[in-house]
């Protein structure tokens, strides 16, 4: 617990942290990578280069600063680096590397601001702050290992089927090779991958793009050009060969009720959404699903699609926009007229998709009256305001 002095230290300080915040994190990441290189493979490269990561840690510290009084919040924050550090299966003997480098890179950017008694303070709010984090990750680590068909830790799949869903989609079927069962998840969350390319880990998340069996799960990968777990999965693997996974995670889950859903997809979005749309057909609940992709080639999923459309042709209405050529029940892009044309009355919203297209959706649904509850998103990477875009 921090001293009186403490708090008072972080209270006078925090403006100028959160000022400089950027170049903190900034500086922090390639830091903790020349200390600690073991770390890299834990982190996406890509979201490092785009500035996706240095962000979303600015944005998660900055958050626990303003919000550490009010512990419910917290908990509603912190929820989601909870879900993905759960994904990477990190571990407390981690936390101080983090802090470490963390203080330093405070250091290298504030200079001689950064007084003993400062650093004390911050280093002693980081200490709470990672305390929070382990409590709730371990939480979540036993709860899902002792579920049957649970586990803790990389456990070995192999994979068991491959479909082609478009141009640049495919999907893995992945079975435990220990003949084991495997643990019941949440529709719309993801699962942690744990690949070795070129002899090297590289850790990523996928979404589950299947409801849970009991026996396997699905991922649903889009090949990325830069992509170098994607390109992997699609060019270096097939049936048979072996990949680690980690307990599943994730915060874009269907909230209990009976209102109609709205689902609006863009790309490799549509991956939770497909187990969502299920769970809530299964339920009773009417769905709109409303998905966008550039052209027909891209758009993935159809027959899967058209086929669930079959089964429950009252309560499932589906709507395909494409940038351009045949197929689509709409050209163009996804935008508030469109959006008012199929948003049910009363409806829950979920939309994931690349940063433009959820941040449209967003403004789209805002102007349309949509409270903050009721719309849910998640992003594939780092998370940002969607206002950022």
């Amino acid at each position: 617990m921090l001293t009186q002095a403490q708090e008072s230290l972080i209270a006078a300080t925090a403006p100028v942290v959160a000022e400089h915040l950027d170049a903190i994190t900034q500086r922090f990441y390639p830091l903790m990578f020349e200390r600690y290189p073991e770390v890299a493979p834990l982190f996406n490269q890509t979201h490092q280069a785009n500035g996706g990561q240095p962000r979303a840690l600015a944005a998660a510290v900055l958050a626990y600063v303003q919000l550490r009084q009010d512990p419910e919040r917290v908990h509603e924050v912190l929820a989601t680096v909870v879900s993905k550090h759960v994904s990477l299966d990190i571990r407390p003997e981690q936390y101080p590397i983090v802090g470490e480098c963390l203080m330093a890179a405070i250091g290298e950017v504030l200079g001689d601001a950064v007084t003993p008694e400062i650093a004390d303070a911050w280093g002693a709010l980081y200490e709470e702050l990672a305390g929070l984090l382990i409590e709730l990750e371990e939480k979540r680590y036993r709860t899902f290992e002792q579920q049957p068909g649970g586990w803790r830790g990389p456990r070995e799949f192999r994979i068991a089927e491959t479909r082609q869903e478009s141009a640049v989609i495919r999907s893995f079927v992945l079975e435990p090779t220990d003949g084991g069962p495997v643990a019941e998840h949440l529709p719309g969350q993801y699962i942690g991958v744990r690949l070795t390319i070129d002899g090297q880990p590289v850790h990523r998340h996928y979404s589950l793009s299947a409801l849970p069996n009991g026996r396997s799960v699905r991922i649903s990968v889009k090949r990325e050009d830069g992509g170098v777990a994607s390109r992997h999965l699609h060019d270096a693997m097939a049936v048979g060969d072996t990949l680690e996974l980690l307990p599943p995670a994730g915060e874009l889950t269907l909230v209990a009720g009976d209102e109609p859903l709205l689902l609006a997809s863009g790309g490799v979005g549509q991956t939770p959404m497909l187990p969502i749309a299920r769970q809530a057909l299964a339920e009773g609940r009417r769905v709109v699903y409303l998905h966008a992709a550039q052209d027909a080639e891209q758009r993935a999923f159809a027959d899967e699609l058209a086929a669930l459309a079959a089964e429950h042709p009252e309560r499932l209405t589906a709507v395909s926009v494409q940038e351009r050529g045949d197929g689509a029940d709409h050209l163009g892009r996804v935008d508030r007229d469109l959006l008012a044309r199929y948003l049910p009355e009363g409806a829950r919203c979920y939309f994931v998709g690349p940063q433009g297209f959820m941040s449209a959706v967003d403004r789209s649904l805002k102007a349309l009256g949509i409270p903050d509850e009721r719309r849910h998103y998640e992003h594939f990477g780092p998370a940002r305001p969607l206002d950022a875009a």
